[in-house]
């Protein structure tokens, strides 16, 4: 009868540890989904407002004004002459400025968003490009074509960091959704198998 009551007092013990331990386990666990959830919330965010449109805009900037160049049998728009000024004027106006005023605006308005701590020295550098080109098409409003291109030049890079910045954003977010605990994660709790 000692030896009964002893295993069972042992069983008891050893029961209340494992639910102990099972408790911590199932604690760890969930502080860690959480905040792989809050990580990949946050890049999800980077990409889709941040990253995601200003790649896009970017891309088809450069696929447009390739184009341009090749239309004029050109490997750079610089010097622009005087027999291409219409055709330079349209695409400024009905292309480049649009797409630059959209990563313009993505940029001012959601540079918190940015992976640094500090804002990149090539954002910045867009923007000055982007309001100088401002005032070279108030100029050409006026009929007045003195100017061509924006004072202050393209900075070179702008694409580079956009591209290695999104590319690197899209790795982490791959990371993170297929993950083997994610997707246990993902099962378990809403029954989604991924």
């Amino acid at each position: 009868m000692y030896f009964l009551q002893k295993l069972l007092d042992n069983a008891t013990a050893l029961t209340i540890l494992l639910a102990f331990f099972g408790y911590l386990a199932t604690a760890w666990s969930a502080k860690m989904l959480a905040r792989r959830k809050d990580k990949l919330e946050h890049v999800n965010r980077r990409l889709n407002e941040f990253y995601g449109p200003l790649y896009v805009a970017s891309q088809a900037g450069n696929i447009a004004y390739r184009s341009l160049l090749k239309k004029q049998g050109k490997t750079q728009s610089f010097p622009i002459l005087d027999s291409e000024m219409k055709e330079w004027m349209l695409w400024m106006t009905t292309i480049f400025m649009p797409l630059n005023d959209v990563r313009e605006k993505i940029i001012i308005e959601k540079a918190y968003l940015i992976v640094e701590e500090q804002m990149p020295q090539c954002l910045l550098d867009f923007v000055t490009h982007v309001v100088g080109y401002k005032a070279v098409l108030a100029k050409w409003a006026e009929k007045d074509y003195s100017e061509r291109r924006s004072t202050i030049g393209w900075p070179p890079e702008f694409d580079a960091y956009v591209e290695r910045s999104y590319a690197a954003l899209k790795a982490q977010q791959t990371h993170l959704l297929h993950s083997s605990l994610w997707r246990l994660w993902q099962r378990l709790v809403h029954g989604k198998g991924h």
